[in-house]
């Protein structure tokens, strides 16, 4: 099964964006708050090759990278097999 992780914040419009477009592609994926977590929003940052910014997105342990980066796959035709176990 694909993997799909997203570091978030409460108050991130894109966050809730990646979230809805990965819910309709009927994808599972577990959040990651890094509101109030200086610790882990340093380990997403690690994770991300210096990306600080929310959402960071990772389907696998493929780093995609953001909110636009995310629709940008979609729109190519790319994010549906990336999703397909």
């Amino acid at each position: 099964m694909t993997k799909v992780t997203i570091y978030t914040t409460k108050m991130c419009p894109y966050c809730y964006a990646a979230k809805r477009l990965l819910t309709q592609k009927g994808a599972t994926y577990d959040e990651v708050d890094v509101t109030f977590d200086p610790a882990t929003r340093r380990t997403m940052t690690e994770k991300a090759g210096g990306m600080h910014t929310v959402p960071q997105i990772f389907i696998d342990e493929t780093h995609v990278g953001g909110c636009d980066e995310l629709y940008g796959l979609d729109k190519n035709g790319e994010l549906d097999s990336m999703l397909s176990p």
